[in-house]
Formats: C-alpha cells, sequence, structure tokens
C-alpha cells in the first residue's frame, strides 16, 4: 500500500510562541506592623494559618508571576536584619528586605525606595491579606498598565449606622457608590512615588491608611476593580479560623 510523503521540516507550521510578558511590576508586601490586635508574642504575619506563614502565601503568589521583577518585604526592624529562614522558600534573585518605618506609609516608602529601576508598575500589598489570588493581582496589574491607579475592593453590601461613643445609632448611611478597600494596590511608578513624596512635604503620610488616598489627595485617578472575600485582612485571633475556611473553597 502507497503512503502519501511525510512534509519536510520546511513544510511543518512554526511552532505557536507564547508572547512575551515584560518583566517590570515591583511587588511592596507590607509586613512591618507589630499585629498587637492579635495579641501575644509572636507577629501575626509570621504565624502559619492555611498550611504556611502568612507572609509567605503572599510572597510566592507574587513570584509566581512571571511579570514581577522584584518582590521587596518590608518586616520590622528587629526581624528585617535576621528575617525567619523559610522567607527564603521563594525566589531569592527577586527578593529584597527591607525595614519597616514608625507608621504604614513610611514601610511603603521605605521598599518602594528599594525596588529597582526597571519596575514601571508598582504593586502594594499587606502581608495581612494572605489568601489573594492570581485573578485579583491581574486586574490590578491591567488597570494600572492604563495609567491611573488601581485597588481590589468589593462592594458594600450591608446596612451602615452611624453610632456614637456610648453605642447609640445616630444615624443610617447611604451605601450606595461604597466599596471596602483591599489590597493589592498598583499604581504607574511615577504616580506612587510623588503621592509619597508630596505626603510627606504636606506632613499627610502619617494619617494615611492605604496608599490609594495618598493619590487621591492630588485628585490622582485611582479606579476600583473587582476584589475577592477571599482576599480578607487577618486582623483579629478569630480570623485565623475564617481564613484556613477560605483556603479551601475555590475563587
Amino acid at each position: 500500500m502507497s503512503r502519501a510523503p511525510l512534509p519536510m521540516a520546511s513544510d511543518a507550521p512554526a511552532p505557536t510562541q507564547a508572547p512575551r510578558v515584560p518583566r517590570d511590576v515591583g511587588v511592596v508586601i507590607v509586613a512591618g506592623g507589630t499585629g498587637s490586635r492579635v495579641g501575644g508574642g509572636e507577629l501575626k504575619q509570621l504565624r502559619w494559618v492555611a498550611g504556611k506563614p502568612m507572609l509567605l502565601h503572599s510572597l510566592q503568589t507574587f513570584q509566581a508571576r512571571a511579570d514581577v521583577a522584584m518582590v521587596v518585604v518590608v518586616l520590622p526592624r528587629q526581624y528585617a536584619g535576621d528575617p525567619p529562614p523559610w522567607i527564603f522558600q521563594s525566589d531569592a534573585e527577586r527578593l529584597l528586605i527591607s525595614v519597616g518605618g514608625k507608621h504604614r506609609a513610611e514601610s511603603v516608602s521605605n521598599g518602594l525606595e528599594d525596588l529597582p529601576p526597571e519596575c514601571k508598575i508598582v504593586l502594594v500589598h499587606d502581608a495581612a491579606r494572605p489568601l489573594v489570588s492570581a485573578e485579583m493581582i491581574d486586574r490590578v496589574v491591567e488597570c494600572a498598565r492604563q495609567g491611573v491607579g488601581a485597588i481590589a475592593a468589593l462592594p458594600v453590601v450591608d446596612t451602615l449606622k452611624s453610632v456614637d461613643v456610648e453605642g447609640r445609632i445616630t444615624g443610617t448611611v447611604p451605601r450606595d457608590g461604597l466599596w471596602r478597600a483591599q489590597t493589592p494596590q498598583g499604581f504607574p511608578r511615577e504616580m506612587i512615588v510623588r503621592a509619597h513624596r508630596d505626603a510627606i512635604r504636606d506632613g499627610a503620610h502619617a494619617t494615611a491608611t492605604d496608599d490609594a488616598a495618598l493619590c487621591e489627595r492630588l485628585g490622582l485617578e485611582v479606579r476600583v476593580v473587582r476584589g475577592s472575600e477571599r482576599a480578607m485582612k487577618v486582623t483579629e485571633e478569630a480570623d485565623f479560623a475564617r481564613a484556613e475556611a477560605l483556603n479551601v473553597v475555590p475563587e
């Protein structure tokens, strides 16, 4: 039986190559707080949750991305010089340790200074949110690449009450247009560096609770992208059990 001739190598279709992803994203993971609301002697960001130390969840998630050039982990001064050994269960060539400041914004500023020049997009993430997903990060990065700030967030669905110091309800707050901010928050590098520089100059640095607020005060555009309930912030002791439960729930 005759057979059709095999195609010559030159006749074979060329293999499709995936588009090259620019490695231009820098990440600052803020782990410089004392975690006083959790209690105990160990920092909450170093405690184990959902199978590994809380900080290691975020570090490995960001380093799994092809577009991330460097991750700067900001630790309290007493830990920065002698970090826990498990932190090196990561890509050491894309890891820097920075020293935390007196408040959150100063810690972020310290991390920004340590990012290498090739990082054109900056993500800022709280180590206390260990279960951030790749899909959430994708949405933040995609928005920041459009030249604006971007934060992961969720719309408020609960009824909100204003309450006085004695616990009496003083009113109901309309929830239309209200969102709960999460992290990561992403920015073109020039934007977030300017926002921190101007806040330091104006004396507004110490009171900022997130990086988007520093951009907002300058009138710079910041948008929300869809966050996730899994990206909860571990703040109190009961949150550890909640994070354990959420870890087994698909995104």
